[in-house]
């Protein structure tokens, strides 16, 4: 069996070589298609970039291992590198997406155990730039980050972004639609996929849930769209739109109702995956559809007369202010999701 290159075996300039090719190439391609947001990148003590075409928004995310992903699920599925890369990518340009902004570039910090295969480095590193290119991000760069050890994996995203005037989540108004670009449940229904052990075998639509799951599609171009449509406010449904929509409704003052009948096109197709797993699949799809987060997409209200971006399906409006923020068809619901403070993502699936 042949061995494994491994960080504790490997000089800090070794694993930098595995990763930083990837990102230079990423560098290439990005100013041969006419972008020049990034001066410098990769190399020197700090990266420098040329950010005067607009106002400048910054994000951040983590993922930590075991918290946020496992290298294997009780499924008996894995997590790559390349998923992890993928992930940390879409989470943060989808925030940045969401502030109605264009991505320009990121940094990232990874702590990792010495026992990790430095083979981690170059597949992440791959996982990063395939997302910009898949999702529309064609001026994001990778400019730099940092790397150390850790008893576990930990990456850490700073993404930015820039834009003419961003969209807050505080100017929604009653009587606006409310509308989502991109998928609903889907990446719900893949967790809960990968926590299930003695899994049957899967058909298409139950892989597709997963890939959701482990490598997110959102619809970064649609951010810019809905902002050039009026939207009033928008953020990325990470923790799930119930949730979502509450930060919303607070942030304006207003409640926002969903309506199923407008939700119904992404609770069907859900409910031949929710029945390997639930006896009321058509209630799994749902409570998927409503309180299930990482997908990634863009929610976002508008004024009544807008037209929406194509990307975009109304699913709800937004009301004078109730006792609750979000309704569901008129009627008050609690606003679950994911809390990065509150259950685990395994406690979460328990309930």
């Amino acid at each position: 069996m042949p061995s494994v290159d491994r960080v504790e075996s490997s000089s800090e300039s070794e694993v930098l070589a595995r990763f930083t090719p990837t990102l230079f190439q990423r560098q290439q391609s990005v100013r041969q298609a006419g972008f020049s947001h990034l001066i410098v990148g990769p190399g020197d003590d700090a990266a420098v970039l040329d950010l005067r075409g607009g106002q400048t928004v910054v994000t951040t995310d983590t993922q930590v291992e075991n918290q946020d992903f496992r290298w294997r699920w009780p499924s008996g599925l894995t997590t790559t590198g390349y998923d992890i890369g993928w992930k940390a990518t879409t989470q943060n340009l989808a925030d940045v997406a969401a502030m109605g902004a264009q991505p320009v570039s990121m940094v990232v910090s990874i702590s990792c155990p010495k026992s990790s295969p430095v083979q981690f480095f170059e597949d992440f590193a791959q996982g990063m730039v395939d997302a910009c290119a898949a999702l529309g991000a064609e001026a994001c760069t990778v400019a730099g980050g940092d790397l150390g050890t850790s008893t576990e994996l930990s990456v850490t995203v700073t993404a930015l972004g820039l834009t003419p005037q961003p969209v807050l989540r505080s100017g929604a108004h009653a009587g606006d639609q409310v509308a989502i670009a991109g998928a609903l449940g889907t990446a719900a229904a893949g967790l809960a996929l990968l926590e299930t052990e003695q899994l049957p075998d899967l058909e298409e639509p139950a892989l597709a849930c997963i890939a959701a799951q482990q490598r997110p599609q959102s619809p970064l171009k649609a951010g810019e769209k809905a902002r050039l449509a009026g939207a009033t406010a928008m953020l990325d449904v990470s923790d799930g739109p119930l949730k979502d929509a509450s930060r919303i409704a607070d942030a304006s003052g207003i409640t926002i109702d969903f309506e199923t009948e407008s939700l119904r096109r992404f609770i069907t197709p859900l409910e031949n995956t929710a029945s390997l797993l639930s006896n009321s699949p058509e209630h799994l799809a749902l409570e998927w559809v409503l309180t299930g987060g990482e997908n990634h997409g863009l929610l976002a209200t508008f004024p009544a007369d807008a037209e929406l971006p194509t990307e975009f399906t109304r699913i709800g409006t937004c009301r004078e202010k109730l006792d609750s923020a979000v309704t569901v068809d008129g009627v008050s619901v609690e606003s679950k999701g994911w809390d990065h403070f509150g259950q685990s993502m395994v406690e979460d699936l328990a309930d």
